[in-house]
């Protein structure tokens, strides 16, 4: 495990940026519709457990169930920094891209509990699914060269 945290670094890194910056689209209110996709936090982390996957495949000779565990590494970690800033929007009374009804699926701001459940649902499945996006870059990783591309 402490290797995989390790290996994650850059993602921990674009992870916080990319929660800070969503955190601050919205509390400098810039309306969701315009600006969700900016820091997209699903998105970065569908995406990073994919190239993950596929370069620790080509380059470090990872077999298909530790390119799994690293997705799912960061899908649960994505999930957690969003399910506590979820909370911290109903705790501190804002309105962020977190509370958002539209990013809980809904058409109303929905009430602290609901809110809390949804996200927890979100663990579990979005855990599973980037774990499954590990394995998916896995496979693309026999695409790459097996030897590490020379410094220019």
């Amino acid at each position: 495990m402490s290797e995989l945290l390790r290996l994650g670094r850059l993602y921990f890194v674009l992870l916080a940026i990319f929660a800070v910056g969503r955190w601050l689209l919205g509390t400098f209110g810039v309306p969701y519709e315009k600006a969700h996709q900016v820091f997209s936090i699903v998105i970065l982390t569908l995406l990073s457990a994919i190239y993950y996957g596929a370069f620790c495949r080509a380059w470090l000779g990872f077999r298909v169930m530790r390119a799994v565990w690293i997705g799912a590494l960061f899908g649960l970690s994505s999930q957690i920094v969003i399910l506590l800033a979820t909370v911290a929007s109903y705790l501190l009374g804002l309105d962020t891209y977190f509370n958002n009804p539209t990013a809980l699926q809904a058409e109303v701001k929905l009430p602290f509990g609901e809110a809390v459940g949804l996200r927890l649902s979100g663990l579990i499945g979005n855990t599973f699914f980037t774990g499954i996006a590990g394995a998916l870059g896995w496979s693309f990783g026999g695409l790459l060269p097996r030897e590490k591309p020379p410094l220019a």
